[in-house]
């Protein structure tokens, strides 16, 4: 099984000793995003997780826990997003200039192959021209390109609460093709994520973030494992189960669809126990505790290709 770690909040950035208290534990408890009573129980050992997938703005908080993860002998990679917007819209991130050193540093301990580079969500108005975005991708590109194998757009969208609105089509294609542009300069090959646009024509590719291919070459092995139902039909990511809870992250970024608020998110943040078996507070008593079916998803059957 994959492991997001998580679409939900930034677990790297927030609660890295809590990961690995519940790698150490063996197991992690996961509530229902509607129903705080139904809980999920998961177990997380080498033998059935097949690789964590991490999402952050900010992993330099779980650097002193790597060696840890790499002594319990488990595969990952990193999502990493930098886009320099102003305290405007990501009031509480490191700099740009920190977030680059931490990429850089994280890149040349774990790899290349282990850490995407991510320039999500792009949005487009006044103060946040498309010659802005160009300018910051290229900025970014030039010091990243050397430390990452691609890199992943998405552009903003307009769900419910969120302040900006979706870029028109032909605002995308145009933005698109300067990206593409400047990613080819530097050799850095350009996927998008979850766009209902096809912008292949502009030389970027659909992407997957959780991607069967790339786990297969980082674990050693093929995966049988299906496109993940769960998400957008525009997603290519495969599936996962994600042991995050929603309102947790206080980054405060306003396009965030994860937190309704970050004065909520900091109310929550106050409840989290490093020793706690679910990210948030303890249980009540109350709950009912499900015992997830997991198991590896290494595909042992063999194909004519296996001995060519």
């Amino acid at each position: 099984m994959i492991i997001s770690a998580s679409r939900r909040t930034d677990i790297p950035a927030l609660y890295p000793q809590w990961f690995v208290n519940r790698l150490l534990a063996g197991e992690v408890l996961v509530p229902n995003p509607y129903n705080r009573k139904k809980v999920a129980r998961i177990r997380l050992s080498p033998d059935v997780v097949d690789c964590f997938v991490f999402w952050t703005k900010n992993p330099e908080p779980m650097l002193p826990y790597l060696k840890m993860i790499d002594m319990l002998d488990y595969q990952y990679y990193f999502e990493m997003t930098i886009t320099d917007y102003g305290k405007d819209v990501e009031p509480n991130l490191p700099s740009t200039e920190d977030s680059i050193a931490s990429f850089i540093l994280l890149s040349e301990r774990l790899g290349k192959e282990r850490i995407d580079f991510r320039f999500d969500p792009i949005i487009l108005n006044e103060k946040y021209s498309l010659s802005y975005h160009l300018e910051k991708f290229d900025m970014m590109c030039s010091w990243l390109h050397k430390y990452t194998t691609r890199c992943i757009i998405s552009f903003v969208d307009a769900y419910k609460g969120c302040p900006f609105q979706e870029p028109e089509e032909e605002d995308m294609r145009m933005a698109a093709k300067g990206l593409a542009q400047i990613a080819a300069k530097y050799g850095l090959p350009l996927y998008t994520c979850a766009e209902r646009v096809n912008l292949e024509e502009c030389g970027i590719r659909h992407g997957a973030c959780i991607d069967k291919n790339k786990i297969r070459q980082l674990v050693g092995y093929k995966l049988d494992v299906k496109k993940d139902r769960g998400q957008r039909k525009e997603c290519g990511c495969c599936e996962s189960i994600d042991i995050g809870m929603y309102d947790t992250c206080i980054h405060g970024c306003r396009y965030c669809y994860a937190t309704a608020g970050c004065e909520s998110a900091r109310k929550k943040q106050k409840l989290h126990d490093p020793e706690s078996p679910i990210l948030i507070g303890r249980l009540k008593g109350d709950e009912v505790i499900t015992d997830k079916k997991i198991q590896s998803a290494r595909d042992n059957q063999l194909s004519l290709f296996d001995f060519m």
